[in-house]
């Protein structure tokens, strides 16, 4: 086949968005994803509820993909599909229909990391964002995952340091819900940090040896927090709702840049690339940006729309995977727990 035309369909499925993406040529053709709303009813993903939607779901996101990409589904090359780590439910949707259409149309299957796909996002051909070079820290932010991983080349990496109880982003809907924000909370604390005083109340940063992170103490710490101040004041969340969100904000974004410094100290490396549907928070790339003056770093960050769930990150791996002819068998199985 003419390397020069080779069309990718990437699908993901891994939690509770059905996405699927075109890409030519490491260029995006289209990335289209449905989300459930359904969620946000009962403050948390329902895995049940999720299969079900991608099940409604997924064939008229693929259809929409290919249609506004301008490509049949004849001229694909190969099919890319999440294997994990997700849900097993929303996983197996993704993987059967993905296997089902590679074998009916008898191209390659393609099977995708997740987490890899976060990190991989960076090599997506986008105007004005540049693709950080060998080897970087990659720091992969999201309501599944906190992890700092050594990349030596595209499928080389490893895993310096990660969460042992919670990931950054159940910390800030966690918080979130302590203080009456709707789910998923973190866009709206970051919303209100940016009106708050980071400064105006104290939590301790949790102390975690190595590069591995912890939330779940800071989590207690600010509910015991906010009951405290409740009892004394039973307005003090109204009444000081911006400058909480500012406050835990800054205390999450401390405990993450802290690691990444170590991080960066113990490797020297100093091309930093984040991804991960928290890598959206304002806060955070700002630290980043800071980073640079401060520690001499260069930073990454993805196009928006490629830091949370998203196919064209599955469908740029199934892109670098093709150029290997790294492809899968019919008898590929989903992995809830799929490791990097």
């Amino acid at each position: 086949m003419n390397s020069q035309n080779i069309y990718i369909l990437g699908i993901e499925s891994s939690c509770d968005d059905t996405a699927a993406a075109v890409i030519h040529n490491g260029k995006i053709l289209s990335n289209i994803i449905a989300n459930q709303k359904i969620h946000e009813e009962y403050g948390g993903v329902v895995p049940e509820l999720a299969s079900r939607a991608h099940q409604q779901n997924i064939v008229p996101v693929v259809d929409q993909a290919l249609k506004k990409a301008g490509v049949t589904k004849d001229q694909l090359s190969a099919v890319a599909f999440t294997k994990g780590p997700g849900l097993m439910g929303s996983l197996l949707v993704g993987t059967s229909f993905a296997k089902s259409l590679a074998y009916g149309l008898n191209i390659p299957l393609i099977d995708v990391n997740h987490m890899q796909a976060h990190i991989l996002a960076h090599f997506i051909d986008e105007v004005g964002f540049d693709k950080p070079p060998f080897p970087f820290l990659a720091m992969t932010i999201s309501g599944g995952h906190t992890q700092i991983v050594k990349v030596n080349n595209h499928f080389d990496m490893e895993v310096i340091g990660e969460t042992i109880d919670d990931a950054v982003g159940e910390a800030f809907d966690k918080s979130g819900k302590l203080l009456g924000l709707g789910y998923p909370a973190g866009p709206e604390i970051d919303k209100r940090a940016k009106l708050g005083n980071p400064q105006a109340f104290k939590f301790s940063k949790p102390k975690v040896d190595g590069l591995n992170f912890s939330f779940s103490g800071l989590k207690t710490a600010i509910l015991y927090f906010i009951q405290r101040e409740v009892k004394n004041n039973p307005n003090f969340i109204e009444e000081n709702l911006n400058d909480i969100c500012a406050s835990i904000q800054y205390t999450i974004i401390g405990i993450l840049t802290d690691k990444l410094k170590k991080a960066s100290k113990e490797t020297g490396i100093k091309y930093i690339a984040i991804g991960g549907g928290v890598s959206a928070n304002s806060g955070i790339r700002q630290a980043l940006k800071d980073g640079e003056s401060k520690h001499g770093w260069t930073t990454y960050v993805p196009k928006f729309e490629f830091t949370t769930d998203n196919a064209a990150m599955i469908a740029i791996v199934g892109y670098l995977k093709y150029l290997d002819k790294d492809f899968t068998t019919q008898n590929v199985m989903a992995n809830a727990r799929l490791k990097i």
